[in-house]
């Protein structure tokens, strides 16, 4: 079996495509924890195999197809095959989404993904374009095929996300005890207490919860404060003071749940986080991408490696309609 040494992951953002994550990586051994995301996830597999906990069932996503979540929907994440999994994903927020689904669909109400896993190789090229994109700094590339993946994905597999209903009597408790816990993040009750002070038992308190948000209270509280801590990196902070701003015990319980949940390091995180930061300050974008001498490092040794340029054109495939969105319709 393919050792944990060959995992690499870069997840970072391209100062032209705000509140946009983006990630590349490698993973053997990785095991995402039960968590969510803010945004939505389009992950691109390029090789092996992901599996994630999905709706109550594992979901198979291999080469060639995409796992696709929408925001705020517990998933796991872990290799299918022995060789791990090797991807690319970007996270738009959910307002870039339902920017874009208002212009080039008829999708009634809030937009998002039906099934989560789409075999779709030509929307995996072109979300690996947006990824090779942002690492050249061509803005206008980046954003371009961005769109036409989220067009081309909500038009093949789009629809309104259902309105979150209360299912059960408990959601009410289970709504309190979740406005009791961000309140009280660094220090929250114990499940007793908590059930005790929203009079019902922990048992109950517990059913409610899973049934509510997909994950027990403690499990809902880390994600949470993995979350914060991650605004808190973003604005500047030091990795040891966002772990005890946000409750963790110290910054190696921050990188123990963060790297579980990011898929990196918090120290890499925020670092990948300064580097936009000191590009928006001086932000080159030629025409001929590759040729722009402020790209970091790692770019200039990828250059080496394979010096002809790139194309951004958007990939076409016979009897495929135009996935360009610049209409409703189709």
């Amino acid at each position: 079996m393919a050792g944990a040494g060959k995992e690499r992951a870069r997840h970072w953002q391209f100062a032209e495509l705000p509140g946009v994550d983006l990630l590349r990586a490698r993973y053997v051994q990785k095991t995402f924890v039960r968590h969510t995301h803010e945004n939505f996830v389009i992950a691109a597999i390029a090789d092996g195999v992901e599996v994630f906990h999905h709706g109550g069932a594992d979901q198979y996503a291999g080469a060639g197809s995409l796992a696709l979540v929408n925001p705020d929907t517990p998933h796991t994440g872990r290799a299918g095959v022995p060789e791990g999994w090797r991807y690319g994903a970007v996270y738009p927020s959910p307002e870039l989404v339902a920017e874009i689904a208002a212009e080039t669909t008829a999708l009634p109400g809030t937009p998002g993904f039906v099934s989560p896993v789409l075999d779709d190789p030509y929307a995996v090229k072109l979300v690996h374009q947006v990824l090779r994109a942002a690492e050249e700094g061509n803005a206008l590339a980046a954003d371009t095929l961005l769109r036409v993946a989220v067009t081309r994905l909500l038009r093949v597999n789009g629809g309104p996300l259902p309105e979150r209903v209360p299912r059960t009597a408990g959601a009410g408790v289970a709504a309190r005890a979740r406005a009791v816990l961000e309140e009280r993040i660094v220090e929250p009750p114990t499940l007793e207490r908590l059930a005790g002070d929203l009079g019902t038992s922990p048992f109950a308190l517990l059913r409610a919860f899973r049934d509510a948000y997909g994950m027990p209270p403690h499990a809902w509280l880390t994600d949470v404060r993995v979350r914060r801590a991650r605004r808190l990196l973003d604005s500047g902070v030091a990795p040891a003071e966002a772990a005890v701003a946000v409750g963790f015990t110290d910054q190696p319980h921050l990188n123990r749940h963060f790297t579980r949940i990011v898929g990196v390091p918090p120290g890499a995180y925020q670092r990948e986080r300064k580097n936009v930061q000191d590009s928006q300050r001086g932000l080159l974008v030629p025409s001929g991408a590759w040729q722009n001498r402020q790209l970091s490092k790692t770019y200039a040794v990828k250059t080496a490696e394979n010096p002809t340029p790139p194309s951004y054109e958007t990939p076409s495939e016979s009897g495929s309609p135009s996935d360009c969105p610049v209409s409703p319709s189709g």
